[in-house]
């Protein structure tokens, strides 16, 4: 391709943050604009696009008036609603699954019975629609019992029962709050990790692998968040290992979405968990995910465009290269997320400092008068040959940070070993 183009990035977040800055890096790429976006993605050159992620019609009328070459979609809502269908249909390029492939992500039930289908292995379950069924049948898994949300939940929807009293007011809540199904699912033990497959149709490529820290608090302690925080690579997890989840999880993965004719062409995240018994699946995302991307995209030595750009076209992807260095990161997160965060605070500017860059997600106002949206704010980046170094970089910066309405966890990547 000799000629630079224009690509289009759909989100607001840290997720999109990071995807638009390593299009924007790409020697392929005239611009990069991102719709919603959000006002920290003009210090790495992206445009911000007033323009709702739900908005598939203004989408696809910005897409053809500034001639974008394909848009990359970020949110799982967005493809759950057939966005890449839609834009399909106006003749337009659009990296991501269709709305029926989405279903891997938007439903939890049509998830597993599809890895029952292609013999993927995952935790025994169940699914209901019945509040009496589920009360009824609770037992059948042990304590701790996984309960999940079956729709989307933006990563919030899983609760660990402990014992059965909590576990039957959960089911009883969920209920109560308009799920019409949910799952029930024995707690698997191991370390979980989150691999990212880029896949065109029937071929595939792994990005490098991560590990996200779900739990609000320190010591994996308080509800379950989008993610607080993240690291790549992961010296915990062996060669042999990384192979086994290639052999038993994607491979079989990848066949099943050739033998249901899903026609796959974007991310699939999968969500495992290294048992005794091997690996396993916790669930599949139909995107890359957030906090993950931020860590993962640094180490792509690829181009992302061109893998991209060769999956929508079913050429040949690239090869993966990896940068060794490490990277890690720690969410800053408004008080009281992710039941009731505040909103709205006022950040002022975050100072600069070498071997730091923030992945800005939600935020608002002026670069030097930055205000907090809610929910998960940003994430403090460093990238260094040691991960222990990367890790000592980005708590040194948080620690000189005044921000008396915002918090973070202390304790990502203790995991690796990281203190």
């Amino acid at each position: 391709m000799a000629e630079q183009v224009n690509v289009l990035v759909v989100g607001e977040g840290g997720r999109e943050f990071a995807i638009a800055h390593k299009l924007q890096q790409s020697k392929h790429v005239k611009q990069v604009y991102c719709a919603p976006g959000n006002v920290g993605m003009t210090t790495v050159g992206v445009q911000p696009v007033a323009i709702a992620e739900t908005d598939f019609a203004g989408l696809i009328k910005f897409a053809k008036e500034h001639q974008v070459a394909w848009t990359f979609i970020g949110p799982e809502d967005c493809l759950v609603d057939g966005i890449v269908d839609d834009f399909r249909a106006a003749g337009l390029k659009a990296f991501g699954p269709t709305a029926r492939a989405a279903q891997l992500e938007g439903s939890k039930d049509y998830a597993l019975n599809f890895m029952n289908q292609y013999g993927v292995p995952t935790a025994r379950h169940a699914s209901y629609r019945d509040q009496t069924a589920a009360i009824k049948h609770v037992d059948q898994f042990g304590f701790p019992v996984v309960i999940k949300e079956n729709g989307l939940a933006g990563g919030k929807g899983v609760v660990i029962a402990q014992d059965r009293q909590t576990a039957i007011q959960t089911i009883k809540d969920m209920f109560a709050s308009g799920q019409a199904r949910l799952v029930l699912e024995e707690c698997l033990q191991g370390p979980e990790y989150s691999m990212f497959v880029l896949l065109s149709d029937g071929h595939y490529r792994i990005l490098p692998m991560a590990q996200d820290h779900k739990r609000a608090y320190d010591g994996d302690r308080g509800p379950n968040t989008g993610g607080m925080g993240s690291y790549s690579p992961l010296p915990q997890l062996s060669a042999q290992d990384h192979r086994r989840m290639i052999d038993e999880v994607v491979v079989p993965t990848v066949k099943g979405l050739v033998a249901g004719e899903y026609h796959y062409h974007g991310i699939l995240y999968i969500g495992l968990i290294m048992t005794v018994d091997g690996p396993k699946v916790i669930e599949y995302n139909v995107r890359l995910g957030d906090p993950e991307t931020q860590v993962i995209l640094p180490r792509l030595k690829t181009d992302l465009f061109e893998l991209v750009d060769a999956a929508l076209d079913d050429r040949a992807m690239p090869a993966i290269e990896v940068d060794p260095a490490a990277c890690f990161g720690v969410v800053l997160a408004s008080q009281g997320y992710p039941k009731k965060p505040v909103h709205g605070q006022d950040l002022g500017k975050f100072p600069t400092a070498d071997g730091i860059e923030i992945a800005y997600a939600n935020v608002n106002g002026k670069l030097d008068d930055l205000h907090g949206a809610g929910g998960r704010l940003l994430m403090v980046l460093a990238q260094s040959a040691s991960l222990q170094d990367a890790h000592d970089r980005v708590y040194h910066y948080l620690g000189q940070l005044d921000e008396p309405e915002c918090f973070y966890r202390h304790d990502i990547g203790a995991k690796a070993g990281l203190k």
